[in-house]
């Protein structure tokens, strides 16, 4: 055998040793898993008699601060806001009020202390210092929720008073402050033993005092007595190859601080201020005017350069604070300002309603000029399409113009629904006898009686009711010319065939509700936490719903109508009156047909903040950095799992 030539040698030599040493491409290890260690700080943690007013705490790496703004939380709360921030290793925090003689401060910083790298939050982090002779270390935590849907709050204060009387909150700024996180909750640490008044406060110009209606508050009726006790909770060491495995469980001494269980439910209150927010000519045949709450009455309108009496078809929401006028004459619309006095209710500087008058303008957006030019270059556009389907022989003809309406009734009716009749402008008149509603009975259509109603809430819709039988096939038809519109247009012919639902084709679901109040309402929910439906709790204290679609979630809801008023309704501070209650059935059906579900459900058996499925909560809590699954994950790819 020949021997292999010298140079052969070395370059299969240098090719083995790279295949050995590029097995892959070189990862940089795992990522770093350890937040930032605390190391010290000057003065020293839980120092009394401090007196200074500058503080360093530093790491044993470099750091940053995410949001400080927002998560750092120093109580007693500052006039001025304590300066942080930070320096290499170190978190630097200046006062500049006078610290307060035999007061305990704390720096709440939460997981707003990062490592530099890879972002890692030393959580639950706080700093004490107190400027006497003792450090005050008790806690209370809780939850604020949002009263009408049981949403967890972000980012509102939460904050003790030590004056009981009910002034405080509207006088007085806090004595000791937390703010909560993406969960709604809280802890206000450094408290003093004693009695306390707990408030939560969405502060829109930080003086940590309730003194503007728009700012949502919560309170709690009974009083907060810190206190403490020893306890003992369980705890895991996670295998470091398998994160869904632990090693050992062992127990943890602790001390538990009480109160920990607090539900605040916030609230705006209604608005009693009334005024005008805005008046607007959208369209050229109709104005709108805003207002900023409810009233009891409408406005009363003059026309100062045109006549009134019997010009608008008037909307108005069942608040009367958003009305829209209809102008009925179509050469009034065509004028591009009218000119109105406007007679309303105002509330004064005393918070007394007083009769106001205003002149207004109503503009339209497009001038007269331009309206004409539009409509000419619309004219010569369509002139110039038929003379192209002229030139092909095509037949040409005017398209008469119909008012606009829209029918729902779906070719697949649900037996608990009615045909909906929608139209773009208001209706003059409607020609019932032009409505002609037929069943199929033995094969024959036979004339079947209905009622046309006005919907109630929605303006220019009409309902079409009658006794549907399951199964049965209907046919709706509209003669043309039956109903004209406010400028003299008709509808157009309509003919639809629509065919009831079997009872098979639904599921129902049996309520029995245990601890609801006398006036309670269940509302039926999508998976948007949107009210499909609802209705009262009977006498029996049930609640039942018929004809629930299949393979379709739903979600409840309760509130207590304590004014029986058929509406959910907010509190107001000055009456010491809390917001009416609101419960979530903490489970979701997903319903079968021709499946019936019954279920007993007691309102108080779930604490309030556990009730609502993070499935249908829009406010979601902040996704925490999983490094250990991000590692799995990495090593997966690389093949070394």
């Amino acid at each position: 055998m020949r021997p292999i030539p010298k140079y052969i040698a070395i370059l299969l030599t240098i090719i083995g040793f790279y295949a050995c040493a590029s097995t892959g491409t070189p990862d940089g290890g795992p990522y770093d898993e350890t937040p930032p260690k605390f190391v010290r700080a000057t003065p020293e943690p839980n120092a009394t008699n401090n007196k200074r007013k500058k503080i360093s705490i530093e790491f044993d790496e470099f750091i940053k601060l995410d949001k400080p703004s927002e998560k750092v939380i120093i109580s007693p709360p500052q006039k001025e806001a304590p300066e942080v921030k930070v320096s290499g290793r170190k978190v630097l925090v200046e006062f500049f009020d006078t610290l307060r003689e035999n007061t305990t401060y704390t720096v709440d910083f939460g997981d707003a202390i990062l490592d530099n790298n890879e972002d890692n939050p030393l959580g639950n982090f706080a700093y004490a210092f107190s400027t006497g002779d003792h450090i005050d270390t008790m806690e209370v935590s809780g939850t604020v929720l949002n009263a009408q849907d049981l949403e967890p709050i972000k980012g509102i204060q939460v904050g003790l008073h030590k004056d009981l009387n009910d002034t405080a909150f509207t006088k007085l700024p806090f004595v000791r402050i937390s703010r909560t996180d993406s969960r709604g909750h809280f802890t206000i640490r450094g408290v003093a033993p004693g009695k306390y008044r707990i408030y939560a406060l969405m502060d829109g110009n930080q003086n940590y005092l309730f003194d503007s209606k728009t700012e949502a508050i919560a309170w709690q009726d009974s009083l907060v007595i810190p206190s403490m006790t020893p306890a003992i909770r369980q705890d895991t060491v996670w295998n470091e190859l398998d994160t869904l495995a632990y090693d050992t469980i062992y127990e943890v001494h602790y001390t538990r601080f009480m109160p920990d269980d607090i539900i605040l439910r916030a609230f705006k209150e209604e608005n009693p201020m009334q005024y005008l927010v805005k008046s607007e000519r959208e369209q050229l045949n109709r104005f709108s005017l805003y207002f900023s709450a409810k009233a009891d009455t409408l406005p009363t309108i003059k026309g100062l350069d045109f006549d009134e009496r019997d010009a608008f078809v008037i909307e108005s929401n069942v608040r009367h604070d958003t009305i829209r006028y209809w102008i009925k004459d179509t050469v009034l619309c065509e004028r591009d300002t009218l000119t109105l006095q406007m007679n309303y209710f105002t509330t004064d500087t005393l918070g007394q309603l007083i009769l106001t008058t205003d002149t207004l303008r109503m503009t339209n957006k497009i001038s007269k000029e331009r309206r004409k030019a539009l409509a000419e270059e619309e004219r010569k556009k369509e002139e110039k399409e038929r003379k192209k389907r002229e030139k092909r022989g095509d037949t040409v003809q005017a398209k008469p113009k119909f008012l606009a309406m829209t029918v729902d009734a779906p070719a697949s009716l649900d037996i608990n629904k009615n045909i909906s009749l929608k139209f773009e402008e208001p209706v003059e008149h409607i020609d019932t006898s032009a409505i002609h509603l037929t069943v199929m009975v033995d094969s024959v259509w036979q004339n079947t009686p209905f009622i046309l109603t006005a919907d109630t809430v929605t303006p220019r819709q009409y309902q079409i009711l009658a006794d549907w039988k399951p199964g049965m096939e209907y046919q709706l038809t509209i003669d043309s010319l039956g109903i004209k519109g406010i400028y003299g247009l008709y509808s157009d012919k309509v003919e639809n065939n629509l065919k009831v639902k079997t009872l098979e084709e639904y599921g129902t679901l049996y309520l029995n509700i245990v601890g609801a109040g006398p006036h309670a309402i269940v509302q039926l929910l999508n998976s948007n936490d949107g009210v499909i439906r609802q209705q009262a709790v009977s006498e029996k204290n049930t609640c039942d719903f018929y004809f629930l679609q299949p393979n379709t979630k739903y979600y409840i809801r309760l509130f207590n109508d304590d004014n029986n008023n058929g509406v959910w309704d907010t509190g107001s501070y000055e009456n010491k009156q809390q917001p009416e209650e609101v419960f979530y059935f903490p489970k979701v059906w997903e319903m079968k047909a021709n499946f019936e579900f019954e279920e007993t459900w007691d309102l108080q058996a779930t604490p309030l903040d556990k009730q609502k499925l993070d499935e249908i909560k829009k406010q979601k809590p902040d996704e925490a950095k999983k490094i250990k699954d991000r590692n799995k994950e990495r090593a997966r790819k690389l093949g070394r799992t």
